[in-house]
């Protein structure tokens, strides 16, 4: 049955039996701007994977997300940029219909991917904020990797169907697709069979991952909102909206100029403007992810450093939960002592200092800390009691 499909397909096109691609961009500028472009996407991503890989201190959940969605990103880009780049280079810009078609298949199963891991991003700063006792708990390893592989065997179910109706549509040309890399859009303005049934299939699919993921999102940031704002500090809530202010930032790019491509209709002028979408959504967006999730992100900057052993003067070490280090003295907190005192957690020989808000305690000549996750700077070394 497929054969009898690629071969009607076929039987249609020109005579190369290829899919032309419209010159639609300048040769070599242009050539030199996206290919620094992917180099420059694929590059921070896989440092940022990197890492995260290797500093422990981000080896939580919210983490593991941020290098799966990076890695996507590298796969996402890379699924268009050599393709497209590969053509400023010949002279007839073309493409097979079995090419076009794996080409559309693995960006949508990455879009539809990206969709739900976004989601699931989201589900994770609700939980952190909202639950924060209990998030260690909420969000497990084992959570987490199913939440992952759930995000893309959902992504590539519903590229599988697209693909299937596709390839039941016959083309019978003129095939230039006004674009540059195969896109669903353009795909069916080249059909010459009724797409109805196509269209009602896309709009479902649309429910079903585009809506169903911002609804997930918009009801977190919701409860999100709701908690923050039962914060009595500034910097608290301060602090509360910069951990997600990255993640909005990304999902509106991302939502955003999907939902401008894949809603507007495609005739006249807003062919153009779909195209620029598309550029933004497909290669600047990859780019951009690093930057802002790193840019903000403390954590983030802090492992950065300790891997490229920059030491800033006035700071001198860094430590973070569950560190064991050399035997240092901070000023005594009393009331730091007096509350442990009271909890049971105080026994004889164990000296209590703070670590900016948190608890430090000197047990056996070591600093051993216990949810520090700031700097410690200007250290003073005093008498033992």
């Amino acid at each position: 049955m497929k054969s009898k499909v690629f071969t009607t397909m076929k039987s249609h096109l020109f005579p190369c039996e290829k899919f032309q691609l419209a010159n639609y961009f300048p040769e070599i500028i242009i050539f030199v701007i996206f290919l620094g472009i992917y180099l420059i996407t694929v590059s921070w991503n896989v440092a940022l994977i990197t890492l995260i890989r290797m500093d422990s201190h981000l080896h939580t959940p919210m983490y593991f997300f941020l290098s799966n969605l990076s890695f996507l990103d590298i796969c996402y880009i890379s699924t268009i940029s050599p393709r497209m780049l590969s053509d400023f280079f010949q002279k007839h810009k073309s493409i097979s219909f079995v090419g076009c078609t794996v080409q559309y298949f693995f960006f949508s199963s990455l879009g539809l991917t990206e969709c739900c891991l976004l989601a699931a991003m989201a589900y994770d700063r609700y939980a952190a904020i909202c639950n924060p006792l209990l998030y260690t708990a909420i969000m497990s390893p084992t959570l987490c990797m199913q939440m992952v592989a759930g995000a893309g065997v959902t992504g590539f179910f519903g590229s599988f169907i697209q693909l299937c109706a596709l390839l039941q549509l016959h083309f019978c040309g003129p095939n230039v697709i006004n674009h540059f890399f195969c896109d669903l859009p353009q795909l069916l303005l080249l059909s010459c069979t009724d797409t109805f049934f196509f269209q009602v299939m896309t709009s479902v699919l649309t429910v079903i991952y585009g809506l169903t993921s911002v609804l997930v999102i918009m009801i977190s940031y919701g409860y999100i909102v709701a908690t923050i704002l039962k914060i009595t500090s500034a910097e608290g809530r301060f602090k509360a909206f910069n951990t997600c202010a990255s993640h909005v930032t990304a999902v509106t790019l991302f939502f955003g100029s999907g939902i401008f491509v894949y809603m507007y209709p495609n005739s006249g002028d807003s062919l153009s403007q779909n195209k620029l979408a598309s550029v933004l959504y497909t290669i600047i967006i990859p780019m951009l992810n690093p930057l802002i999730y790193s840019l903000r992100n403390k954590e983030i900057k802090d492992a950065l450093k300790k891997a490229l052993k920059v030491k800033d003067p006035e700071k001198i070490n860094y430590i973070s939960r569950g560190d064991v280090l050399p035997s240092f003295r901070l000023k005594r907190n009393s009331k730091n002592v007096d509350k442990m005192s009271r909890s049971g957690i105080l026994r004889s020989g164990y000296d209590i200092f703070s670590c900016q808000t948190e608890i430090l305690v000197l047990a056996e000549e070591k600093l051993v800390v216990y949810g520090c996750s700031r700097e410690i700077s200007r250290f003073s070394q005093l008498n033992a009691n």
